[in-house]
């Protein structure tokens, strides 16, 4: 039997002892297909009597679960959010109530969905796992409406087991290439999986590949597109989203820093409206949710002398956002780059896309087994013309001890921007001690 733990065990498993279990479930820690989890899900019983919002896209998802969050929570609805990864605890996966869910009710559940998985012999990757979790405490908890994030894809994504009531799409880009394809139109068909049949999908891509549409009258998906049937139009203190059923004049900027934000805004504004006969919310829960999002991770400002920015930027699109954003802050004397990445990223990409924004790299390898090394990270950024032996690229052995030089060397003047994974944020986020 695959990862077997007796029921006595289990009992007594600490969260931590959960999440090793969990990591050891599977050979592979990415299996996308339905098959398995959906066996556990039926096993389970779970047919969510709540809408469901999924969203996928390659950047951007955070961003709109937390708004849409944020606005149905100052709406008065009991909201579940189901988000990865995480940065500092597990528990900010699943949210009810925009509060992260318990040790022992996640503990509780973990034991039920083992119990099942174990009965029919199901092998489940962490992931997989962690959405039945997730999808089982909205239920117990009875939640009004569920926001789910798409982990890798759509199509073959665990998220993809429950039926979008509305699905939206974010952005589409060149990542997971290995899984999803190397063309932005291959990609565009796996992510448009999570559409359904009348129900309304939403793509706040202004470039979309035309796969999207295709797969949306292929099984009769009710399309938005930006700029066509949705938009914004941005003023110097506010902003202005249209739909088909009208216009909101005179709304705050999201409390997210980027550009990039009011073109998620105006996804869940979209999204909103095609729920409001089951979650009907005013104009005054939609600015209000707008200026009290919560995001760590994302172009996260942290002010002081010399000022940090925290950003999970990790492939082409969005260290291109990421340069933009840095770009927009002014001037400053030098910019270092605490930067770590995944091997099966595109390193090159993200180098060249910052490469005029940062003076200094300072570039580390990461405790996980896909991490590029700090030699490999050196040689990328060497061929796009920045030499170690200018001094413009130093190696250290983890993100934190690159942190810390920063620190040291930093200035008033300069400033610090950590970036290039989740991995690299979250370990310098936890040396700060930021909870």
């Amino acid at each position: 039997m695959v990862g077997f733990i007796s029921d006595s065990i289990a009992s007594l498993m600490s969260l931590d002892e959960w999440l090793v279990h969990l990591e050891k479930l599977h050979p592979k820690s990415i299996e996308l297909g339905l098959e398995r989890i959906n066996r556990v899900k039926n096993d389970l019983e779970l047919a969510p009597d709540f809408p469901v919002i999924i969203v996928g896209g390659t950047n951007g998802k955070g961003s709109v679960c937390s708004m849409l969050e944020s606005i149905l929570s100052h709406a008065g609805y009991h909201v579940g959010c189901y988000t990865s990864p995480h940065l500092l605890r597990y528990n900010e996966r699943i949210r009810i109530d925009r509060k992260e869910i318990g040790n022992d009710a996640l503990c509780e559940t973990f034991g039920l969905i083992e119990s099942i998985r174990v009965e029919s012999g199901t092998p489940l990757t962490y992931f997989e796992f962690s959405t039945l979790a997730a999808m089982h405490l909205f239920a117990q908890f009875k939640v009004d409406i569920a926001v789910l994030e798409v982990g890798l894809g759509g199509r073959l994504d665990a998220t993809n087991v429950f039926d979008a009531d509305c699905a939206i799409l974010t952005s589409i880009g060149l990542d997971h290439t290995d899984y999803l394809g190397f063309t932005r139109e291959s990609i565009g068909f796996e992510k448009a999986g999570i559409f359904r049949n009348t129900k309304v999908a939403i793509c706040s891509e202004p470039n979309a590949p035309s796969t999207i549409a295709l797969q949306a009258q292929a099984i009769g998906a009710n399309l938005r597109q930006i700029n066509d049937d949705f938009g914004y139009t941005a003023q110097d203190n506010q902003w202005r989203f249209w739909g088909p059923n009208g216009k909101h004049y005179c709304l705050s900027y999201p409390s997210l820093r980027g550009e990039n934000q009011l073109q998620n805004a105006s996804a869940c504004l979209m999204a909103l409206d095609a729920l409001r006969d089951y979650v009907p919310v005013s104009i005054s829960n939609i600015r209000l949710g707008l200026l009290d999002i919560q995001l760590p991770g994302r172009f996260q400002v942290f002010l002081g002398q010399p000022i940090e920015i925290v950003d999970v930027a990790h492939n082409l699109d969005s260290a291109r956002v990421l340069a933009n954003n840095l770009e927009s802050m002014g001037s400053y004397n030098k910019t270092y780059a605490v930067f770590s990445m995944l091997k099966d990223k595109d390193i090159a990409g993200v180098v060249l896309a910052l490469k005029h924004c940062v003076d200094i790299w300072l570039v580390s390898s990461l405790n996980v087994p896909r991490s590029a090394s700090g030699d490999d990270l050196v040689e990328v950024i060497e061929n796009a013309g920045i030499k170690k032996k200018d001094g413009c690229v130093i190696v250290f052995h983890d993100p934190v001890a690159a942190y810390g030089f920063a620190c040291e060397q930093a200035t008033n003047d300069d400033r610090i921007c950590v970036l290039g994974s989740f991995y690299t944020v979250s370990a310098v986020l936890q040396h700060k001690k930021v909870v």
